[in-house]
């Protein structure tokens, strides 16, 4: 078994790296690490590869000897390459698997803004059978052609495919500071544009969080998923019988109420909050195929994403950075 992960120094990435070669069941498998900017370190299983997939020479190079494909690669709001990496990047590597005569399986890790997650009002639950819908912007976009692309390579080609669509994904204390006021803010909405700047400034001091309100006024519900149970997920697919040719959601089992969230951290941190409305729309992802084909279940809940990330501590060796605009 030769894993080739691309995206692999991303959060996902190195977090499912770490989770291959600890788990027994791939104790034999190897791991070829497809990286662009930055590097992973090289082991006696894990090989490294340089390069973009907009290339097609990189990806059939990095494509020889693999049984089975992890794609994370992807770009956010980035007009001049989003589409050179996340469309022909993807084509690229489908031509090469199509053609191979190793590969096994194609996992590609999609994302909720194919249908649009909290921009459009949804009737109920999104499931695997929701229409896609973009919302404005380019990312969006790559997410909904990414999934349509791998589903019309099983049609045309009957390989063997599976799509993880993920939320919004969490770990360490990227809840914490997706609520932040200040500069520091991790995602969108960017509160400190949505209240006045003096405002903005004293919430940041006092640790105060946004209570985001729908477009009916009332407290938003909002998928998220932490990366450890997507990874958990990911591992679940592989070369699982049920997985072939499926869409899966991997959510938490229920989205996170950002009322629900107000009241918790007012009650266990004693922090204030400030209602902020928009014109978002609360939706729930049903992940109910996944723990049903997959037997898969997520571990965290809105309570323990919450305790999880306000109880992380930072090194001075792992700073917060943000790697992409968007």
């Amino acid at each position: 078994m030769l894993i080739l992960v691309t995206g692999a120094t991303g959060k996902v990435g190195q977090h499912l790296i770490a989770g291959l070669l600890d788990d027994p069941r791939f104790s034999k498998a190897r791991i070829r690490a497809l990286c662009h900017n930055r590097l992973c370190a090289e082991t006696d299983r894990v090989e490294v590869v340089r390069g973009t997939i907009a290339e097609r020479d990189v990806a059939a190079r990095t494509l020889v000897g693999v049984t089975h494909v992890v794609h994370l690669a992807t770009c956010k709001e980035t007009p001049d390459s989003v589409m050179d990496v996340t469309v022909k990047g993807l084509f690229w590597l489908l031509e090469a698997f199509r053609a191979s005569e190793t590969a096994r399986q194609f996992v590609l890790i999609g994302g909720d803004a194919g249908v649009g997650h909290f921009h459009y009002r949804h009737d109920g639950p999104i499931t695997e059978l929701t229409p896609h819908r973009a919302y404005p912007g380019c990312y969006a976009l790559s997410k909904v052609l990414e999934e349509v692309m791998l589903e019309q390579y099983g049609i045309q080609y009957g390989i063997n495919g599976c799509c993880l669509r993920a939320p919004w994904i969490m770990e360490k204390d990227d809840f914490k500071y997706s609520l932040s006021f200040g500069d520091d803010v991790f995602g969108g909405p960017v509160w400190k544009d949505l209240v006045p700047e003096g405002d903005a400034k004293r919430y940041a001091k006092d640790g105060t969080v946004p209570l985001l309100l729908d477009a009916e006024g009332r407290p938003l519900k909002r998928n998220f998923v932490h990366v450890d149970d997507l990874v958990a997920a990911i591992l679940a697919a592989i070369d699982n019988p049920r997985a072939v040719r499926q869409l899966f959601n991997i959510s938490m089992d229920r989205p996170v109420d950002y009322g629900e969230v107000a009241a918790y951290l007012a009650r266990t941190r004693g922090l204030a909050f400030v209602n902020i409305p928009s014109r978002f729309h609360s939706n729930w992802m049903d992940n109910s195929k996944a723990k049903y084909l997959l037997g898969w279940q997520p571990s965290y809940d809105f309570k323990r994403l919450i305790d999880s990330a306000w109880q992380y501590e930072r090194s001075e060796e792992d700073p917060r950075i943000v790697w992409y605009p968007g």
